[in-house]
């Protein structure tokens, strides 16, 4: 029992320490967007369901086949490590690299999370085999108590602890012990079956001990079940498949929408995952943590605030209020969907059909919001239709519930007009986004609206909306269309340098991130601007000559020139470019860079900066305090950091801003340009760790106020 048992957690812990571990090192090589993870969960549910679906083909071969089988995959797995993915695969071309990342993906951890998946099933069917133990309940909660463990400790523990380097190495290291141990276990189940066995397996499988195998998920355990012996329907079939899959596309929807606005980090990965793996452990564990009568009255309630909080304060709800709101509806959908499975799990000798349905499901959410929601919609249309896809499904399995001496019509109806007015509700919502937008376009790196102001307006403004937050604008009327908008006006940290700058002469500038332009119109004859963009839907609004949505690039007087690609790819592969400034403001919605702000990004910058060059880092954000990431990195490279703040007085086309500009030469800021700013020098708080490439804590710098 011990070996089977220290295998299983094993395998379990190291199942969903894997996940965020490998989605953190690869983010940076993918321009840092939340679609990133989403790409990443596709691959981890295909995995999954192929090792279910490698678990339910071996478990029907020969005992000794299986040991041989298994045992040679588990060397060549090992020959794989350690798990730190070759740079080979950093993009070198502009478009989605969904497929380039599962290929990534399955490169570097394929065969070892294949067999990890294929774990608990296996040595669960052999510890039957061997013992005759029907449903071995203790393997059940230990790998539940791995997964969960994993899950909770990384954002707490592992990540701040440790660099992600060590964490590839300490993970493969613990891998190679799984290896050996399963193998072993795998050599103590070599025989067909142990007398002492033999006559429980033939009952449990009605003479058949293959049968007999029960195959679950890593963390699921699965109670007796009094289900009839009987071949479960094409009907059935279908529910379990669209019960999963609701609770996957809620869980990978509600993930992108909490960390669209922060960070795509660990912590906001976690915390739904782990939300969506507990449903599963009550649900499966024991037939008394379900009660539809519990649970289903919450569901409203949770479907109705979750579709709110989607468009409440124009999308930018706090997340002090949203993260509650999700974590909440989250737990109690996936409940829904997972103890409707539970309770409709068939008889023993079925249950690797159920699994593999429900892996399947999985798999099918993760398809439909990673490959199919970016190219077929224009918006984030993926959440609200898994909320309606969550009502119905709960009208379906309620349909045939009765109210004494009325029957069954009272519940139908009342379940037909709450789904009708969710989904009416939603659908004018969405169709309201559309009609006050000119533009509205979706790619692998967001959502991008362009919306234009009453003409009749003092000011009027066409703004360009990345996700929900202001990524520039342009004034519509003629005479003030040129005017400095948004956050780069003149009496802005950037702005405030340009000027100090253009009063010396002719400049060398770039940009990281284009948007709508604006930094551009600070070019001017003579001067010299390269543009960093990695969005080619950002491109194709801001740079043709003829037609551009935003007309500052094509007005720039500079000799200019947009480089496509992330931009730190695209710097490491460029010849010194001597820039006398370098602005860096590529925020995905409200979401930040963290690979362009670590102490590895500050060094490249520094490289293709003049020795007297400013590197001008936009920080304002609602949640996050960037200000000591930033000074940490200039007291690493010896430099002066001051934080510029902007508060644009009453021009309603400015937007209060924060820059923190670095320069080796505090001389700078004694300039005529810096006269009036609200400054103070950056400091770095005692003990406050660098970032770098290999390690970032948003935890640190979070603030909720």
């Amino acid at each position: 029992m011990l070996l089977y048992a220290v295998t299983i957690f094993l395998s379990a812990f190291l199942l969903f320490q894997v996940q965020p571990l490998i989605a953190k090192i690869i983010l940076p090589w993918f321009g840092g967007s939340a679609a990133v993870w989403s790409a990443a969960m596709l691959f981890f549910q295909i995995s999954l369901l192929a090792g279910y679906a490698y678990a339910h083909w071996l478990t029907r071969k020969s005992a000794r086949m299986q040991m041989n089988v298994h045992a040679v995959l588990l060397v060549a797995s090992c020959a794989l490590l350690p798990i730190l993915p070759n740079p080979y695969w950093k993009p070198t071309a502009v478009g989605d690299p969904t497929l380039r990342i599962l290929v990534l993906l399955a490169v570097t951890i394929g065969l070892p999370y294949f067999l990890l998946s294929s774990t608990s099933p296996l040595l669960q069917a052999w510890y039957v085999r061997r013992t005759g133990s029907k449903v071995p309940y203790r393997l059940f909660a230990l790998s539940n108590f791995g997964s969960m463990l994993a899950l909770v400790s990384f954002p707490f523990l592992v990540e701040p602890t440790l660099s992600s380097r060590h964490q590839a190495y300490t993970w493969s290291g613990a891998y190679a012990l799984f290896a050996l141990l399963c193998a072993g276990a795998a050599w103590a189940s070599k025989e067909e079956t142990y007398p002492a066995a033999a006559v429980a397996n033939a009952a449990l499988a009605n003479a058949d001990p293959m049968e007999a195998v029960p195959v679950v998920t890593p963390a699921v355990a699965v109670a007796d079940h009094p289900a009839e012996d009987k071949r479960p329907s094409i009907g059935e079939l279908v529910l379990w498949v669209a019960l999963a899959a609701c609770a996957s596309t809620l869980l990978v929807a509600s993930t992108n929408h909490l960390s669209q606005n922060v960070a795509p980090i660990p912590l906001l990965w976690v915390l739904p995952l782990a939300l969506y793996l507990l449903t599963f452990i009550l649900a499966f564990e024991s037939d008394r943590v379900y009660k539809r009568w519990v649970f289903m009255p919450w569901l409203a309630p949770a479907l109705a605030w979750m579709a709110y909080s989607i468009y409440a304060e124009d999308g930018n709800l706090n997340i002090k209020y949203l993260i509650p709101i999700y974590a909440a509806g989250l737990f109690v959908c996936c409940m829904m969907c997972h103890g409707e499975l539970a309770l409709r799990r068939p008889a023993p000798k079925y249950l690797t059909m159920f699994y593999l349905m429900v892996s399947l499901g999985g798999a099918i959410g993760g398809v439909f919001v990673a490959l199919i929601a970016p190219n077929l919609f224009r918006s984030y249309l993926e959440l609200p239709i898994a909320l309606v896809a969550c009502a119905i499904l709960a009208a379906i399995v309620l349909w045939d519930q009765s109210v004494p001496k009325l029957g069954s019509w009272p519940v139908r109806v009342a379940l037909a007009i709450a789904v009708g007015v969710l989904a009416g509700w939603l659908a004018r919502k969405q169709i309201g986004e559309y009609r006050g937008y000119k533009l509205v376009a979706r790619n692998f790196y967001g959502v991008l609206h362009v919306r234009d102001d009453d003409p009749s307006e003092t000011y009027p403004e066409r703004t360009l909306l990345h996700g929900t937050i202001n990524h520039g604008s342009q004034l519509l009327k003629e005479d003030q269309r040129y005017l400095m908008t948004s956050y780069y006006a003149e009496g802005s940290g950037v702005g405030r340098a340009m000027r100090a700058l253009q009063d010396r002469g002719p400049v060398r500038y770039g940009s990281v991130g284009l948007g709508a332009g604006v930094m551009t119109n600070y070019g001017r004859a003579g001067d010299y601007l390269r543009v960093y963009e990695i969005n080619p839907l950002v491109q194709n609004i801001s740079t043709p000559a003829q037609g551009a949505l935003f007309t500052f690039y094509p007005h720039s007087a500079a000799d200019k020139a947009v480089v496509m690609g992330d931009a730190r790819l695209s710097l490491e592969r460029q010849e010194p470019q001597q820039y006398d400034l370098l602005s860096v403001d590529a925020f995905s919605s409200d979401a930040i860079p963290i690979h362009l702000l670590t102490r590895e990004a500050l060094g490249l910058y520094f490289h293709h900066l003049k020795p007297t060059g400013v590197l001008a880092l936009h920080i304002s954000n609602r949640y996050l305090n960037l200000e000591p990431v930033c000074s940490a990195g200039a007291d690493y490279y010896k430099k002066y950091a001051m934080t510029v703040s902007d508060d644009a007085g009453d021009a309603p086309y400015l937007s209060s801003s924060t820059w923190v500009l670095l320069a080796a030469d505090a001389s700078l800021f004694d300039a005529p340009a810096f006269s009036s700013a609200d400054m103070h020098r950056a400091v770095t708080p005692k003990g406050f760790r660098p970032w770098t490439d290999d390690y970032s804590n948003i935890v640190q710098i979070l603030s909720l106020k």
